[in-house]
């Protein structure tokens, strides 16, 4: 195991908590007070909250920092600050880099909700300009970039085609024009990709999934290299009244301290299944970095150092043979969220209009997967059976 394994194993586990603070509690308490009360009015105004300091439960919260000091360990940054939701994070991220006017190239499989963003709020709202770039080539992003770019929205692998971003070769060409690269990271987790090490600027995660590990949380996170830029975040967070809550900062905390064996355990089910699914007749595509057959498999074993359980599949029929396949799942749940202990299985593309299926270059039989930790060989029963319903 490396000296980075290990730090991060520590960083998942201790980091930041210190039980001689809290009667040698083996977890951290959770802090539900709004508020902190002071001797004298001296005292008051005198808090500073980059400090680890206290006064306010919208600007800071002690267990929240507590897991924005792990988070920021493991994902090597100098702060890490966490919001309610992953889109909240995400939104942050934007409205701190970009102003009006500015240009934002954004990955066509970049995650929906983003996009909707974009081309519903800030294009008119903040006069923004989107380029949607498939991005698989660095010539995709050189192409796009204007005078008026300030941020690359990224995604790698993204999670619904599992294409694959040179990072080290955005990261280059980005800072070479004076702007900022952002990346969802939460497929691979901390454990098996840093960004901020191939010289991305600001890294996302929605702690929903992975880091959380239980489907029983909301939340997102930033972290970066730029500690002006994460102390405006810090303020941001404050004003906009977006700040993670005490109780799903400590679930988040309790999450973290089993995420190296989940996620360990969601890449060899993952792989089993994906190697499955790829040899069935039914089946016309598996779209998974960890398979050989990938087209970026050697740039994936570059930059990630495992997988997760998500996955994508092409059924070969049409929709509704899709709809058949994933209707007689049983372990599978039919659900649009991923990264907790459950197993998911939601027909992405069935509704979509022929506008949107073009947009991607897809059809309406792909079906995304998320492998929890039901085992391996029971999830392919469950496949077994389904597919014999298309």
């Amino acid at each position: 195991m490396s000296e980075t394994e290990n730090q991060d194993l520590l960083a998942m586990t201790h980091l930041g908590e210190e039980p001689s603070k809290y009667m040698k509690s083996v977890t951290p308490p959770i802090f539900m007070n709004s508020l902190h009360v002071f001797d004298t009015v001296d005292e008051y105004f005198s808090v500073d909250i980059f400090q680890d300091e206290y006064y306010y439960g919208r600007a800071s919260n002690p267990t929240v920092a507590i897991l924005e000091k792990k988070l920021a360990a493991l994902e090597h940054g100098v702060r890490a600050v966490a919001f309610s939701a992953g889109m909240a994070a995400c939104t942050a991220a934007i409205m701190a880099v970009c102003k009006m006017g500015s240009h934002i190239i954004c990955l066509k499989e970049s995650y929906g909700p983003v996009q909707h963003l974009l081309d519903d709020f800030l294009i008119e709202k903040m006069n923004v300009s989107v380029s949607y770039v498939r991005g698989t080539r660095l010539e995709d992003f050189e192409e796009a970039i204007r005078p008026e770019t300030d941020l690359i929205i990224l995604e790698s692998p993204s999670t619904l085609l599992f294409s694959v971003i040179d990072l080290e070769g955005v990261a280059k060409l980005a800072k070479e024009h004076g702007i900022k690269t952002y990346i969802d990271n939460t497929y691979s987790t901390p454990v098996f990709q840093k960004p901020l090490d191939m010289g991305i600027d600001i890294v996302m995660h929605t702690m929903t999934k992975y880091i959380g590990g239980h489907s029983d949380l909301s939340g997102g996170v930033l972290t970066s290299r730029d500690e002006e830029l994460m102390r405006g975040l810090m303020i941001q967070r404050d004003r906009f009244g977006s700040i993670l809550g005490p109780m799903e900062g400590w679930l988040a905390i309790r999450g973290l301290r089993t995420l190296d064996v989940r996620i360990r355990r969601h890449y060899e089910t993952g792989m089993q299944v994906a190697e499955y699914l790829e040899k069935h007749p039914k089946v016309k595509k598996v779209y998974y970095t960890g398979l050989k057959s990938h087209p970026q498999y050697e740039l994936a074993r570059k930059q990630q150092k495992g997988e997760c359980g998500l996955m994508s599949l092409e059924i070969d029929g049409d929709e509704k043979a899709t709809a058949r396949f994933v209707d007689a799942l049983n372990i599978f749940e039919r659900g649009c969220s991923w990264g907790g202990f459950e197993s998911l299985a939601i027909a992405y593309t069935y509704n979509w209009t022929q506008e949107q299926q073009d947009f991607l270059g897809v059809n309406r039989s792909i079906v995304r997967l998320h492998c929890g930790l039901e085992g391996a060989q029971n999830l392919i029963e469950d496949l077994k059976q389904a597919l014999e319903k298309v």
